[in-house]
């Protein structure tokens, strides 16, 4: 009885369900049974990685979190424990964790498209245009001299994919600046009142708009035969049009039904739940992806308490439950051993190199010819060089749709990790430390280990 109940034990976690072939398949208890252990782990994971990224290193939890998503992949808890890796995370479970990740990531977006500031565009507008350009314009460039190059290597690009549409998906990569993680490090800097921060956010806003679009053209076009490609065109163009001129009209009664009653009801509530869903569902369906229709809602909700209070509700259970799914369904995904050439390891910092060149030195050279001091410059060529979360979802995008291979994969997963966790650091070396000395900046805050990195990443805005 003894060893039966060993036997027993040591099999929880494997397949109960009837025998198929020579193997067995899943039970449904099967997939709750991994769903909760798997979720557990991945919180005290994503919960000790953060609060040692934010002890050690200075950096924001959710930093901690996309380094937690590796962490439990297959380059090192895999690479050490790949019996017990393979057993918390077997390949059948992995749909349900994406489900989740993609239900995360995308109301994630809808609360980053909540926070869209109007006024920064309308007050820095003209002047972020330089910045925003080359920031825009020297990533295309770099990603149109290498990608020939990239398209040679096998395994980097899927066979098939034309060189406009690589240059295209490698172009937006590079040229994405991380906006929320933008906005939290801006308003941790104490930036949120000053020319350079809302220069910085505002030429960020329009690269990351301009990085979507073009992402979107080139899922449009990456499909099966003309008539995917124009449902895509047609459905996302028509979706942003509608909820730009339409959309905000119809939300304005829900924002006045939040006021009438003082919060968000829970009948409120689900209505907001409700049209997310809805406006992931439609941009899914036409070809697209769910994050632009859950950008799209969240930027045409009406600001004031209706906003606040989707934020109040729904951001906690997005950044500390949901959040760490998508990281570590990406962390899944990274397989770094896969870079395991002096040629791959080249390519990889090439592109890193190349990455850096093209936000940090391409806005440190706009903001001067636009007449910023050198300081100043390198400041915003250091914050514009932040990728963070974004980078991961538009490589999540273009591994999901047959884009990119698991090694460009894991090469831009480590190009996002590293432009992210320097930022903050860069930003200090080149223009915090010398403005706190001179009293321009006030000292940086001691943030602790909680929740509100989350919190200000998301509720950044200028008081």
């Amino acid at each position: 009885m003894f060893d039966e109940l060993l036997r027993a034990m040591g099999d929880v976690i494997g397949a109960h369900g009837p025998a198929v072939s020579a193997a067995q398949s899943y039970a449904p208890s099967d997939y709750s049974i991994h769903f909760f252990l798997q979720i557990a782990v991945i919180l005290l994971v994503c919960r000790v990685v953060g609060w040692m990224a934010n002890r050690f290193m200075g950096q924001p939890q959710v930093v901690g979190e996309m380094i937690a998503g590796v962490v439990l992949g297959p380059s090192l808890f895999g690479l050490f424990f790949p019996e017990f890796q393979a057993a918390l995370f077997p390949r059948e479970t992995r749909n349900i964790l994406y489900v989740g990740a993609q239900f995360g990531v995308g109301l994630y977006m809808f609360l980053v498209g909540t926070t869209l500031r109007l006024d920064h565009f309308q007050s820095k507008a003209k002047s972020a245009v330089g910045v925003s350009a080359a920031g825009i314009v020297a990533p295309f460039l770099f990603a149109a001299l290498i990608t020939p190059f990239l398209l040679d290597i096998p395994g980097l690009f899927t066979e098939g994919l034309s060189r406009g549409g690589a240059t295209l998906f490698l172009g937006a990569c590079i040229a994405l600046t991380a906006f929320p993680m933008l906005a939290r490090i801006i308003n941790e800097r104490g930036l949120a009142n000053t020319s350079l921060g809302t220069l910085t956010l505002t030429a960020g806003a329009f690269d990351d708009a301009v990085s979507w679009c073009v992402l979107a053209l080139v899922l449009a076009t990456f499909g099966a035969g003309p008539g995917v490609a124009l449902l895509a065109v047609v459905g996302g163009v028509g979706f942003a049009l509608f909820m730009f001129f339409v959309g905000r009209k119809l939300l304005v009664p829900l924002g006045r039904a939040v006021e009438a009653k003082g919060e968000l009801t829970h009948t409120l509530l689900a209505v907001v739940l409700m049209l997310y869903a809805m406006s992931a569902f439609f941009m899914d369906a036409v070809g697209i992806h769910a994050v632009f229709g859950g950008f799209l809602l969240g930027a045409c909700m009406p600001r004031g308490l209706l906003t606040e209070e989707i934020r109040r509700k729904i951001e906690p259970m997005t950044v500390v439950f949901l959040l760490p799914m998508f990281f570590t369904y990406s962390g899944l995904n990274t397989q770094l051993t896969t870079v395991n050439s002096l040629t791959l390891l080249a390519i990889a910092f090439g592109i890193l190199l190349v990455s850096i060149a093209a936000k940090f030195g391409a806005c440190w050279l706009a903001a001067r010819l636009a007449g910023e001091d050198n300081r100043t410059a390198m400041g915003i060529g250091a914050l514009m060089n932040a990728r963070g979360l974004m980078e991961l979802i538009i490589i999540n995008i273009g591994l999901q749709k047959g884009i990119i291979g698991p090694t460009l994969f894991a090469i831009m997963v480590l190009m996002a990790i590293v432009t992210t966790v320097m930022a903050g650091p860069l930003f200090e070396i080149v223009y915090g430390r010398k403005a706190r000395e001179t009293g321009e900046l006030g000292q940086l805050g001691t943030d602790g280990p909680d929740d509100a990195p989350h919190r200000n990443e998301l509720a950044a805005k200028p008081a």
